[in-house]
């Protein structure tokens, strides 16, 4: 099938049209002089706009907070955590993955970050990849999804074809589907069991979401991911007890993890990392619940990696 020039100049008017019913994309004509101000004004203006941000994310706290229960419940089951998106979106939903299997030790393929495009699309734009739903199905396809996983469609028009099409894809496989976007009435919270719409209000730049849209989708991600693996057990109270120790700031934050949990010397700790082969929930649990290492790892796996149940076991 062919497109003539007409077909395609009807698809530019069609979608600059719905662009400009976004408020993302929305002109702000009082910044239309920006860049005659002097540095220090439009950072203040900058500032200022980015203020807003946090304020347009409390509004949709309890609707974060469903989101994030849902899936820890699924996640609790063996489920996974994929986030799908294009550009901006795209590239703050691999962030996120990326950064959980050395903040919170879970295995990379638990939590996954989507880009349309693939790895490549996180340094260079890739021409049409945000506009296939059909490519959204095929990524999704290769990690076979489960009733246990959740999917979270990540767009700030909240109208990107790859997002939606993630989370339609996700629906028919039984998944858990979330839609992050930052428009009210979107065709991505639509298609999900949990919308989640930051409305942060025209950007600085007229239609860079890489501004206050990117980072209220930070922000919001931030709570999924953090708040989910507080759920999990993945903390004791405020401290990251399951850091994975992979280099020499790690090794010294496991050891001050430990050294804060429990008040123990530096002697101690050093007993209890060597019995617990630099595991540092582990190393904790046989200071405080006064077991030796295999004892701690038993606990630990009979309360599905929750600290403080293993505590109330050991001493029970």
């Amino acid at each position: 099938m062919t497109f003539s020039t007409a077909d395609a100049s009807s698809n530019h008017h069609s979608l600059r049209a719905e662009l400009e019913t976004l408020t993302t994309e929305a002109f702000r004509p009082e910044l239309s002089e920006i860049d005659r101000l002097s540095t220090l004004e439009i950072a203040k203006i900058m500032n200022a706009e980015d203020a807003t941000v946090p304020t347009a994310v409390a509004t949709q706290l309890p609707r974060i907070a469903a989101a994030i229960d849902a899936v820890a419940e699924r996640m609790s089951r063996g489920g996974r955590l994929v986030y799908a998106g294009a550009g901006t979106a795209g590239r703050l939903g691999v962030l996120d993955a990326s950064e959980c299997p050395p903040t919170f030790n879970t295995d990379p393929t638990e939590v996954v970050g989507l880009i349309a495009g693939g790895p490549s699309a996180m340094v260079t734009s890739v021409e049409g990849a945000e506009d296939s739903r059909e490519l959204a199905a095929a990524d999704l396809k290769e990690l076979s999804l489960t009733p246990d996983d959740t999917v979270v469609g990540v767009s700030a028009s909240g109208r990107t074809p790859y997002a939606v099409g993630a989370v339609e894809h996700a629906r028919t496989r039984g998944a858990l589907t979330i839609g992050l976007s930052c428009n009210a009435h979107s065709a991505l919270a639509a298609a999900a069991e949990h919308g989640i719409e930051i409305v942060v209000g025209p950007e600085l730049l007229t239609g860079s979401t890489r501004l206050k849209a990117g980072t209220a989708q930070k922000l919001v991600l931030n709570m999924l991911s953090t708040i989910t693996m507080i759920r999990l057990g993945k903390t004791y109270g405020n401290l990251m007890v399951d850091v994975r120790a992979s280099n020499e700031k790690l090794r010294a934050r496991s050891r001050r993890i430990v050294a804060l949990a429990t008040g123990a010397s530096d002697e101690e700790i050093e007993q209890a990392l060597a019995a617990t082969d630099g595991e540092v929930k582990n190393a904790i649990l046989t200071i405080l619940g006064g077991v030796d290492g295999p004892t701690a790892a038993r606990l630990l796996e009979e309360s599905d990696g929750h600290l403080r149940a293993a505590l109330a076991a050991s001493t029970g």
